[in-house]
C-alpha cells in the first residue's frame, strides 16, 4: 500500500506518494504547476524513509530546474 501527503514549498503544491512496494521511492505530482500530470520521482539508495525536509529539498531542486516559460525541465 502507498501513502501520500500534500506538501507546499515556495507557493507550489505537490502530492508526494510513497511507493508501497519500493521502500524509499517517491513520486511527486506538481498539483499547482502549469502542466497537468507533470512531476518527478526520487529514490533513496538506502531504502529508508525520507523526512519532510528531504521532500522539501527535492521539490526545491526540481523547481530550480524548471523553465518558467514552459513549466518543464528543458
Amino acid at each position: 500500500m502507498s501513502s501520500s501527503v500534500r506538501v507546499e514549498v515556495d507557493g507550489e503544491v505537490f502530492d508526494v506518494v510513497a511507493r508501497g512496494d519500493r521502500p524509499g521511492q517517491y513520486d511527486y505530482a506538481w498539483i499547482s504547476g502549469p502542466n497537468p500530470g507533470y512531476g518527478f520521482g526520487s529514490a533513496r539508495s538506502d531504502g529508508g524513509a525520507s523526512t519532510m525536509a528531504d521532500h522539501e529539498a527535492a521539490i526545491r531542486s526540481f523547481l530550480a530546474q524548471v523553465d518558467p516559460e514552459t513549466g518543464y525541465i528543458e
